[in-house]
């Protein structure tokens, strides 16, 4: 049975690496749970500052796979609750995942595939990858995702794909946001995923990993005060902070920080 999941580690890069390419990486319980034990456990390691999300195939991921939404079209609504709580949890975990994110996007994604994109904190694919939400034709929506992708590309836009169902290509996602960057081939793409991870590793793994919680917060502080103060907070504990020293005395000395020796 060929495991659903690939755990590589270069150094301080860990990549997380679907291994479904026949069935196009489509999502299963076995796949959900290998990547949520996969991001609570050696994507949190210490010696981890960047998680690169990938795949194996001509796809990215097609989203549910077609057996399971078969066993969970029979089973009953409890099931059905329990069974989209578990990928809700990965999603959560991947979003939330204390260190920088990246999706390597070398072929098509839908449903679920698209959500995990938009969980990642960047994510660059090949211009010619295709994209959808395609839940409706099933008489279904991108519940479980929603949050990650409203987020990623805004309301209005939700509100349109999450409708018609339509595909999109890849100039559309990197207008919407929900890609970065597009890049023509696989070699590129390697090459930019390469150039982000390097850009990464120069800053300090403590900024890098809380860029993610401080936009986070902004986003959904109403009150300006309150914000200011928080954020003054902020960067007054980095100011004193270990990281936040090395890296002012490595800029004064010009020399390099610590991290990147």
């Amino acid at each position: 049975m060929t495991v659903p999941l690939a755990i590589l580690t270069e150094g301080p890069v860990l990549r997380l690496r679907m291994q479904r390419p026949a069935l196009h990486n489509a999502f299963d319980p076995g796949l959900i749970a290998a990547l949520t034990a996969a991001l609570d456990g050696p994507a949190r390691e210490a010696s981890v500052r960047v998680v690169v999300l990938e795949s194996e195939g001509a796809s990215f991921s097609a989203g549910a796979d077609l057996n399971w939404m078969r066993g969970m079209a029979a089973a009953s609504e409890a099931e059905n609750t329990t069974d989209a709580l578990a990928l809700a949890r990965l999603m959560r975990t991947l979003d939330e995942l204390p260190r920088p994110t990246l999706a390597r996007v070398q072929g098509a994604a839908f449903g679920g595939g698209v959500g995990l994109i938009a969980c990642c904190d960047i994510a660059i694919g090949v211009a010619s990858a295709k994209f959808g939400l395609t839940e409706s034709r099933l008489g279904l929506l991108p519940a479980v995702i929603s949050p990650y992708v409203i987020d990623a590309i805004g309301a209005r836009q939700a509100r349109r794909w999450f409708a018609t169902a339509e595909l999109f290509d890849a100039a559309q996602a990197e207008r919407m946001g929900l890609l970065h960057a597009v890049v023509e081939d696989a070699a590129a793409l390697d090459a930019a995923i390469a150039r982000q991870v390097d850009l990464l590793l120069k800053a300090g793994p403590v900024a890098a990993a809380g860029a993610k919680q401080l936009v986070r917060r902004v986003a959904v502080t109403p009150d300006r005060d309150t914000c200011d103060a928080d954020n003054a907070a902020l960067i007054a504990r980095l100011r004193v902070s270990p990281e936040g020293q090395e890296g002012l005395a490595a800029f004064l000395d010009k020399r390099q920080p610590a991290w990147m020796a």
